[in-house]
């Protein structure tokens, strides 16, 4: 469990500077440069991901009983879930579609969605730890950069085009379903089908 906490911590961590420690994540990147600046945080995200991706099948093989057994209509949910979050991501960068005029933070949101639905189907403490520490994150996040928006003001979204909208979807929907069939069974040695 130990990688898979360190992982999430540099991991997530590093893409929370602009949350906790904005006015010192700014001073640094001024002393070292932005382009050092960049890289170190991205060095750190790389290295919590690699943390992550060795860490959990390890702590998952370890944690124990799960702690409800999921039924299967909690199944289909973490399907429509997964779907929403992939076309959600997509859209965060599709400029000009409905979702980003109407949610401003898709990405964010589609995180919380796949965190959330992954935690309905993985009770254990591995799970927990790695899903539930994800959908925390997307909903401080979330909060976060709706405040910092409301305080400078807020940002004028770019008009919504029906064109953007539909190559967000139907990307979002080949995207899932490539993922759901084949890549999820040969990255993660499950089947979510």
């Amino acid at each position: 469990m130990i990688w898979l906490a360190a992982g999430l911590v540099l991991f997530l961590g590093s893409h929370s500077l602009e949350i906790f420690a904005a006015p010192q994540k700014q001073a640094l990147a001024a002393k070292i440069g932005a382009g050092p600046w960049r890289g170190l945080v991205s060095l750190a995200a790389v290295v919590g991901f690699a943390l992550i991706v060795v860490g959990y099948p390890q702590a998952a093989a370890g944690s124990g009983a799960a702690l409800w057994a999921p039924s299967p209509l909690l199944h289909g949910v973490t399907l429509s879930f997964t779907l929403a979050a992939f076309i959600l991501i997509i859209a965060a960068y599709v400029p000009g579609n409905h979702f980003k005029r109407a949610l401003g933070d898709p990405m964010v949101i589609g995180t919380a969605l796949w965190a959330l639905g992954h935690l309905l189907m993985r009770p254990t403490a591995a799970g927990g730890l790695l899903f539930g520490a994800f959908a925390l994150w997307a909903l401080v996040d979330l909060w976060s950069v709706r405040r910092r928006r409301a305080a400078s003001g807020g940002v004028e979204a770019a008009p919504a085009r029906p064109a953007a909208t539909l190559i967000a979807v139907v990307a979002g929907i080949a995207v899932w379903a490539l993922f759901a069939l084949y890549l999820h069974r040969i990255l993660i040695g499950v089947s979510p089908l």
